[in-house]
């Protein structure tokens, strides 16, 4: 490919940052179908937080950056990225569809010669099986004769500004020899850590499936030690502590798993290996361990309240936090919900108080409001207070001082506050 024009579609946590590193590099165009997301990143402000205002507006304003929902705009580029998310239905199953939308974008606007790479995170097969078809239906071009394809899983940490997308070592792959180099040079040349290129689209899918698959088991572990030591009435956290005194001791906290990745993609493995005749036991005892931990933490508070003589019913409680990890605006799968709705059961009076979360996608998502009150007007207000997500923000006040007296309950879901100041920790 003599002239590479590139085009993103999908803007969201790994789209953006993607197609601003590239377009340090490459005349780049980002699709997205979201006006109102386009119209708020062409004015230089990326909602989610992942790329900065002066890096977006350096882009824009340096590198010809631009961001649309015409069609019309993307049918001059070459090498097309697809970046959009890949959530699971009600019964966990792999919803495929922003995909095939995705897919079918492309098929209208790609040309003779063009490449098509997958980012999206997707069982061994999908890329191939699911999305090329599309296009080769849409387009009336066949595959691997007329246009060309790859899969790049993305490696993006939402919130996460050590491990940002040029310092990634990225997994590239190729529907043929030639495309898999052009593929692999065209990320090379953008990364700082370089690339590693798998033989095939499908190992490349897989590995990315097994990335957060392992995390998910390894976590999972972790929580189940964490049932067991509270019942035992042993701190998990000094357990973890001494146990990692060992040189090959994998360090692992317990904790809720929300977020896209973690608690979604692992669905993704396990309902493909049952096609194969596998039942992936391990991988689904995990899931079923981690999707309950927000009810877990929920009785464990009530308990508490219960043992120090708390009324636990119509009581006032505080959870701290709702986005699904710290420091970042993204409640994608947040468990924070699960604790408010088992405690819900017993009591209605639950505030949350998220100074990074969007009020109306909360509102619109799960159906709660968050607080717009300050943490001074919300002093001696409660009979139980959890931090659920460790915001830096709730270092900076006593969490103690939230509580009614010093009958109240403090939940610590994170770990990372003083132990005399809590009653409990996960």
């Amino acid at each position: 490919m003599d002239s590479i024009k590139i085009c993103v579609i999908g803007l969201g946590y790994v789209g953006l940052p993607l197609a601003r590193l590239f377009s340090t590099k490459y005349q780049t165009v980002g699709f997205d179908m979201n006006q109102v997301r386009v119209n708020d990143l062409m004015s230089g402000h990326d909602a989610t937080l992942e790329v900065s205002d002066e890096l977006l507006r350096d882009a824009i304003y340096n590198h010809g950056f631009v961001c649309t929902t015409d069609l019309n705009e993307i049918k001059e580029c070459n090498f097309y990225v697809v970046a959009v998310p890949t959530p699971v239905d009600s019964n966990n199953r792999p919803d495929l569809r922003p995909l095939w939308g995705a897919s079918e974008i492309v098929g209208k606007v790609i040309s003779k010669g063009d490449i098509v790479v997958y980012e999206s995170t997707v069982y061994p097969g999908v890329t191939e099986e699911e999305c090329l078809p599309v296009v080769e239906r849409v387009s009336g071009l066949k595959f691997n004769v007329d246009f060309f394809a790859g899969y790049s899983p993305e490696r993006i940490n939402p919130g996460d500004k050590e491990h940002t997308v040029e310092k990634i070592k990225k997994v590239t792959s190729g529907s043929n020899l030639e495309t898999a180099d052009i593929v692999d040079s065209i990320y090379n040349s953008v990364l700082v850590n370089g690339t590693h290129k798998a033989p095939s689209i499908k190992v490349a899918e897989a590995s990315k499936i097994i990335e957060n698959s392992q995390r998910d088991v390894n976590i999972a572990f972790m929580n189940e030690l964490a049932k067991i030591f509270n019942a035992m009435g042993i701190d998990t956290n000094d357990v973890i502590e001494a146990a990692a005194s060992k040189w090959n001791f994998i360090k692992l906290k317990p904790g809720l798993v929300g977020g896209h990745c973690i608690s979604v993609d692992p669905y993704y493995l396990i309902q493909k290996a049952q096609v194969y005749g596998v039942l992936p036991r391990v991988m689904f005892s995990a899931r079923r361990l981690n999707d309950g931990m927000g009810d877990y933490v929920g009785n464990q508070v009530i308990k508490l309240m219960n043992k120090k003589g708390v009324l636990v019913k119509d009581s006032r409680i505080l959870l701290l936090g709702f986005t699904f990890k710290e420091n970042c605006p993204d409640v994608r799968n947040t468990k924070v919900i699960d604790i408010y709705h088992t405690l819900e059961e017993y009591t209605e009076n639950i505030t949350i108080c998220d100074p990074w979360a969007d009020t109306d996608r909360v509102k619109h998502e799960y159906g709660v409001n968050l607080s717009a009150d300050s943490f001074d007007s919300l002093k001696g207000k409660f009979d139980a207070v959890v931090l659920a997500v460790a915001h830096k923000e709730f270092f900076t006040i006593d969490v103690r001082s939230f509580l009614k007296n010093e009958a109240g309950v403090v939940y610590d879901v994170k770990g990372v506050l003083n132990r005399e100041m809590v009653d409990g920790r996960l």
